[in-house]
């Protein structure tokens, strides 16, 4: 086969990275996947940054195995601690979700106060913060903690250019794959969590948890239309396609695109709550074992 001809790899801890998946298809359709979910092992982000790198490695190594020509890191924690690494290993591009929403944070912000949401793993990282600021090479010069209980809690990072505000969302996880996107349950939630971060006057609002993006529409109202949301699965697969023209690495062949699954655990309720997520039927799965599970 062809190097172009080959499939992007994708890979997330779970279901979440799907809607990166979801992107690829819509901006590249042309390009075949294989898609691996490591859903024996989920979630990742209570795992230590050791061993969150050697699930990463594991996965990676399955991946490469299949022939793919560039790998996609669909998962925030992984990203935030085994990207550089999966770098430096494979011989093939390495993206993750972090620095393409970092990158159009920038590009989007007017008022250079932006917010940050993702899991509590994510958040506790500052992979976001670390991002922007290396980006634009600036010292991160405080941190301020506000409000008492822990739900409530927010961060305020102060650098040369920008005000950053992060926020744990952990439950938006749980409603994403139960589907409660457009309810009240949802409604209030979005609210409870991010009344802090409305109050700070954002401009823009990175959705820093790939399974954000199916909350979307309630996030919106509450933030407000004046907030502009950085959805970075939209923006990984800009950066994929970016990446691949650039290399000349796009698909040759006029053939149909293959579209694999794998997974590590039982795939029914990856495949009811996927499909959901990728807005159309997943065919051709599969479990697999990986790093002795």
């Amino acid at each position: 086969m062809s190097h172009n001809n080959r499939p992007i790899g994708v890979f997330d801890s779970g279901i979440g990275g799907l809607t990166v998946l979801r992107e690829l298809f819509r901006i590249l359709p042309e390009e075949s996947t294989v898609y691996l979910g490591d859903t024996a092992r989920v979630p990742y982000g209570s795992k230590s940054g050791d061993t969150v790198v050697r699930y990463s490695l594991e996965v990676a190594e399955f991946l490469v195995k299949q022939g793919i020509k560039l790998f996609v890191i669909a998962c925030n924690t992984a990203s935030a601690y085994a990207l550089q690494e999966l770098k430096k290993r494979l011989k093939i591009p390495v993206i993750g979700v972090i620095e393409p929403g970092a990158k159009a944070a920038i590009e989007a912000t007017r008022t250079k106060r932006i917010g940050i949401i993702g899991t509590e793993g994510t958040i506790k990282s500052n992979s976001y913060i670390n991002a922007i600021n290396a980006i634009r090479d600036r010292k991160i010069e405080g941190i301020m903690e506000h409000g008492e209980k822990s739900l409530d809690r927010y961060f305020e990072i102060r650098s040369d250019d920008f005000v950053i505000f992060t926020k744990a969302c952990p439950l938006f996880v749980s409603l994403a794959e139960e589907g409660w996107t457009a309810n009240d349950v949802a409604l209030l939630t979005a609210r409870y969590y991010l009344k802090g971060l409305k109050k700070e006057n954002p401009d823009t609002l990175v959705l820093g948890c790939t399974h954000y993006p199916v909350l979307k529409n309630i996030i919106s109202k509450v933030m407000g239309p004046d907030v502009r949301l950085i959805d970075s699965a939209i923006e990984t697969a800009k950066m994929v396609k970016g990446i691949l023209e650039e290399g000349n690495m796009e698909k040759e062949s006029d053939e149909k695109p293959s579209r694999e699954f794998y997974v590590t655990d039982s795939p029914e309720r990856f495949v009811k709550v996927g499909e959901r997520f990728l807005e159309q039927k997943i065919e051709h799965i599969e479990k697999i074992d990986i790093g002795g599970n």
